[in-house]
């Protein structure tokens, strides 16, 4: 028994193909419904009782028919009947667990059975994520040379148990050679430069092109950061494969490869994709979550959150990113859920100490100085800058991928990997922000100056400081300083627009940390002007009283921090999940009202330039079928206007409840594209009887004529619940009364059409049937809602399919 509500894109003539149905989710399950119960109108009312109706929608088979009310690839699942018929098959354990105690210990284990699954899940994702980290790490180093030691190791790990290093060349260690120093012998002279500089070249060429190739070769869906696709699958779309286990695997080992090739992409992003693999794969060994569409996107939710929690460290902010960002239904037990999914990847990813400092992520900083409240004002700049900077990139990045897919550069994906790749590498070297990773480069920005640093950041003239005092006081800079300065200035031009051609491409990257690097660079060349200032003129108006001579007034690292929020801020428009990571990647409390000043003001800033986020732009791209939610209908129209047919279109294409043969039936599903059919008394009165899905009438019709002994094409069809009797000479009647939803969702003509948008995003629905005086006039689809919208925006409405 379930509310069988399900797709009917385009019950009109005139589409042309399937190309109308377009909807997606990652995993080729089996949804049968043989485990079924009766509908309560049998089993729980009295006789013929129609009171519960979305509990009874359905008058189901004797023999309920393998395939019947499951999804076809690019679909939508209907919402509203999977998660009536979890309940009916909850309602049916629990008063079975009263009947013996095997019925109560198999209604204990279902219970038990998500939380079950949620430790699994963040234990894969966890170990996935520390072996991830800990082969990035080692083959970013390979570019630059190997360790003797042991190829395995890196370049920290080779040189931390040396006697030969000392406290100032910490890196230099005998066992670590570069491979100028391997094959010519030197390490010093410019052919030793020119060697290290074709193999850093060399190196990265080859990641990138194995990168690229795996993904073209086994995992298409590997590529891309795969938030935008996981957003579209969490509200109801079905992509079969785009969360299997060759994408698992493929886009496990090709982010290493392509972290590690130097390309200005994170592997963020792709985390929650491999998190949600992780998700779905484990599914499988559950019923409860293999069996139902709606349950396996509760969990999928809680994988998004668990994948930003061993991508950050930050377990409190992937919940809040998945409610946030990801997810299209969020109930109560899911926040629970998805809390102890991200505790546990956490907890598994600190076991393995991917960085071997206790920490789960790379830049981990604490800041010990207060801000005082003037600094908002430089604070809510950067605010400004990441709003500039979001709406850019979206701009760039998005016509840039539309020309990808129109022009021929679309055709040689391997090519542009590679061109890309080398552009990257070779400006790149010369750099020492740039050649390095970019985690490491964030977390030098990041990075609170001491007395004992050795970074060129940090070389200030220490002449008055004293050895024993706790907090360093503002220093004028040292000429290093100001070389870096000029560095980082020519490294944040080149990220901004590197990146821009670098995320879409077709091998996994992710946005999170080049946004990052380019709000911290940006932010701590601003935080070092800020000190110099305070330092050479702690007598004007904005530094009286706070800045006195001698003081450690200004934390370049923290405008760091502040600008690598607000530049994330911008390109994802996230608010209170990147306030709440940013502050658990730091570890400081006290730092979360500059945090929220940066974030509000970039999205402030960025909404007014364009409302879409990243992921957004790219799902419109794409043309997936994705009803947002933060987006307001204003225009009145009314349900008549949307409704297929229009006035000039040919009549609707209907099925009568007792008139017709199964030949006629075939007939229609032969000459027609559309995903299902309106069930009407007859032609002459349209009365509205129920609806029923293409893909159930084709597997009843073919199952009847294997199964069911004299069914021929002039067998007449029956909706009704009753069959009258039949001529003697008359073949036998075929009744699909059970395949049929007797209660479609429906409104009226003169509705108006921000109410049926609201009711199509909040009930999930596929289709809404217009009837007048009970007489039915048209359908609106998910697909006609959002050609409705482009239209209004004036956009192309025929964008709105599946690419």
């Amino acid at each position: 028994s379930v509310c069988f509500w399900t797709l009917a894109f385009y019950v009109f003539r005139n589409s042309t193909s399937d190309e109308d149905m377009v909807e997606i989710t990652g995993a080729t399950l089996d949804f049968s419904t043989t485990e079924d119960v009766p509908p309560l109108g049998r089993e729980y009312g009295s006789g013929k009782t129609k009171t519960h109706v979305c509990l009874s929608l359905m008058d189901l088979l004797d023999e309920p028919v393998p395939g019947v009310g499951t999804y076809e690839d690019f679909n939508t699942i209907d919402w509203v009947r999977e998660k009536s018929k979890d309940r009916d098959r909850h309602r049916e354990i629990t008063s079975k667990s009263k009947e013996s105690t095997w019925a109560l210990v198999k209604s204990v284990s279902d219970a038990f059975s998500g939380w079950l699954l949620m430790l699994l899940i963040g234990l894969m994702s966890g170990a996935l994520a520390g072996g991830i980290d800990i082969s990035a790490h080692w083959m970013t180093d390979l570019k630059e040379g190997v360790c003797l030691n042991g190829f395995w190791f890196n370049h920290e790990h080779c040189c931390w148990t040396s006697n030969e290093t000392t406290f100032q060349e910490r890196d230099k260690c005998p066992q670590w050679k570069s491979w100028a120093e391997l094959i010519i012998g030197t390490t010093e002279g410019p052919f030793a430069y020119i060697m290290n500089y074709l193999m850093y070249v060399c190196w990265a060429l080859l990641f990138s092109f194995l990168a690229v190739s795996l993904v073209r070769a086994f995992a298409p869906y590997a590529c891309g950061s795969g938030i935008p696709e996981i957003k579209t699958i969490l509200s109801g779309f079905i992509i079969r494969g785009y969360l299997g286990k060759w994408t698992l695997l493929i886009k496990t080992v090709t982010l290493v490869l392509a972290v590690s090739s130097g390309l200005s992409l994170g592997k963020e992003g792709p985390l929650v994709h491999v998190a949600c693999c992780c998700a779905n794969i484990l599914c499988h060994l559950f019923t409860k979550y293999r069996k139902n569409e709606a349950k396996r996107r509760e969990v999928l939710s809680a994988a998004a959150a668990v994948g930003v929690s061993v991508a950050f460290g930050a377990p409190i902010g992937g919940v809040l990113f998945s409610l946030e960002e990801v997810s299209y239904y969020f109930p109560l037990k899911t926040l629970w859920r998805s809390f102890f999914a991200a505790l546990v990847a956490a907890f598994t990813l600190r076991s393995i100490n991917p960085f071997g400092n206790s920490r789960l992520v790379l830049f981990y900083v604490e800041f010990h100085t207060p801000w005082h409240l003037l600094e908002l004002i430089p604070f809510i700049l950067l605010g400004i800058f990441g709003g500039l900077w979001g709406a850019f990139f979206i701009r760039a990045n998005i016509a840039w991928c539309r020309r990808r897919k129109t022009t021929w550069l679309g055709r040689y994906p391997v090519l542009e990997v590679l061109v890309v790749t080398a552009v990257t590498a070779v400006v790149a070297f010369p750099n020492s922000y740039t050649r390095t990773s970019t985690s490491e480069l964030i977390s030098e920005l990041f990075n609170d100056c001491g007395l004992l640093d050795s970074s060129k950041l940090c070389n200030y003239d220490n002449a008055n400081v004293t050895k024993s005092s706790n907090e360093l006081p503002d220093r004028p800079a040292g000429a290093d300083v100001y070389t870096a300065m000029w560095q980082l200035s020519l490294a944040l031009v080149f990220k901004m627009l590197i990146t821009v051609v670098t995320f879409g491409m077709k091998v996994p990257s992710g946005l999170f940390i080049p946004s990052l690097a380019v709000g911290a660079i940006a932010g701590r060349l601003l935080g070092i002007g800020m000190e110099q200032l305070a330092y050479y003129h702690h007598d004007w108006v904005i530094f009286r009283g706070w800045c006195s001579p001698g003081a450690d007034c200004i934390t370049p690292g923290l405008y760091a921090m502040v600008g690598a929020a607000a530049c994330l801020g911008g390109v994802t428009r996230m608010t209170v999940s990147l306030v709440v990571i940013m502050f658990e990647l730091t570890g400081g409390l006290e730092y979360i009202v500059p945090l929220m000043a940066a974030a509000m003001t970039s999205k402030w800033v960025a909404d007014a330039i364009g409302r879409e986020s990243i992921y957004e732009a790219h799902i419109r791209l794409n043309g997936y079928p994705f009803l947002e939610a933060k987006e307001e209908f204003s225009h009145k129209t009314l349900a008549m206007d949307v409704m297929r047919p229009r006035r000039s279109d040919p009549p609707l294409s209907v099925l009568t409840q007792d008139g017709m043969t199964v030949g006629d039936v075939e007939s229609l599903i032969t000459d027609t594209t559309y995903s299902g059919f309106p069930v009407v008394v007859s032609h002459e009165s349209q009365r509205l009887v129920g609806f029923v899905l293409r893909r159930d009438l084709i597997i009843s019709i073919d199952n009847a004529r294997q199964r069911q002994d004299g069914i021929v094409s002039a067998s007449r069809i029956f909706f009704t619940e009753y069959t009258p009797p039949q001529p003697p000479s008359s073949p036998p009647p075929l009744k699909l009364r059970g395949i049929m939803d007797l209660s479609p969702f429906t409104v009226t003509d003169l509705t108006a059409m921000d109410i049926v948008v609201d009711i199509f995003r909040k009930l999930g629905l596929r289709q809404c049937l217009i009837t007048h005086n009970g007489r039915l006039l048209g359908i609106i689809t998910k697909k006609d809602i959002l050609k409705h919208v482009a239209q209004i925006a004036n956009r192309d409405p025929d964008s709105i399919l599946f690419n």
